[in-house]
């Protein structure tokens, strides 16, 4: 391997702008008026299929919303064909056990589903709608299909300091994965940094309570945190260097090296 060149071999394919939540952190762009266009379904499956031409492995259906996608069924059954795990990233809204009945009998091989706050004033007052007992439903539905769930906390100001209270959520839901992910800072989230950015104590402590859940939890949970780049001591390289390892497909096509690469 040390002397291949290097390939991607992620691809995270952002089928949708379009989300049924308003969370103050999203990435999207700011000026999402100027990204209107959306490829088509069949446009997908031919990215998918060049994809893994390339290398890739696996494949990230994410957004905005991937759900609102209604060729999502059909692009997850091509990415099975062509041998690619595909993890579906979610709010979980909307969606109904038949379809996640249609998407896992597709191919699909993992739910990644996001939670605003580990109870239902503070996970709706993050997002904008009330969503949380529709969050807990879902999260339900995916285990009893047998499908890998990990539940994606995502940090501010408003919720760091439960963190703990986000690892019980997690444990409760009983996933297999619980990835506790401060925001970072790009799109909406920038606009917004002055109210959702957590001091650096804050983040300590939530860094300690995930470092003592992960060595309680080893073996029945993995327990991931995400920092953001302005504590993390050091610039981290762009997921390995731009393109090595990750590609970013725009929901109009763009290929992108990283999130951030057209902001």
């Amino acid at each position: 391997m040390g002397d291949m060149e290097p390939r991607p071999y992620t691809l995270v394919a952002e089928l949708t702008y379009k989300c049924p939540l308003r969370c103050a952190y999203c990435s999207n762009p700011v000026d999402l008026d100027a990204h209107s266009d959306e490829l088509r379904g069949e446009d997908w499956l031919r990215v998918l299929t060049e994809g893994e031409a390339l290398g890739v492995m696996g494949v990230n259906l994410t957004g905005g919303e991937p759900l609102v996608r209604k060729e999502l069924e059909a692009i997850v059954a091509h990415a099975h064909g062509l041998g690619l795990y595909t993890n579906l990233i979610t709010s979980g809204v909307p969606v109904t056990r038949a379809r996640l009945v249609a998407l896992r009998d597709a191919g699909l091989d993992h739910v990644q589903l996001s939670f605003q706050g580990p109870d239902a004033a503070t996970s709706d007052a993050m997002a904008g709608l009330a969503a949380f007992e529709t969050k807990l439903e879902v999260a339900g539905w995916v285990k009893a299909l047998g499908l890998p769930l990990t539940v994606n906390a995502v940090l501010t100001e408003a919720n760091v300091d439960r963190t703990e209270d986000l690892i019980a959520l997690a444990e409760h839901l009983h996933a297999d994965r619980l990835e506790l992910a401060h925001t970072q800072y790009l799109g909406w989230a920038l606009l917004n940094r002055d109210r959702l950015l957590p001091t650096a104590a804050q983040i300590e402590r939530s860094r300690l309570s995930a470092k003592a859940a992960r060595e309680r939890l080893k073996g029945r949970m993995e327990v991931a945190m995400v920092l953001p780049d302005y504590v993390a001591g050091r610039p981290r390289p762009c997921m390995d260097g731009w393109g090595r390892r990750f590609i970013v497909i725009a929901p109009d096509g763009l290929v992108l090296p990283c999130h951030a690469a057209h902001t």
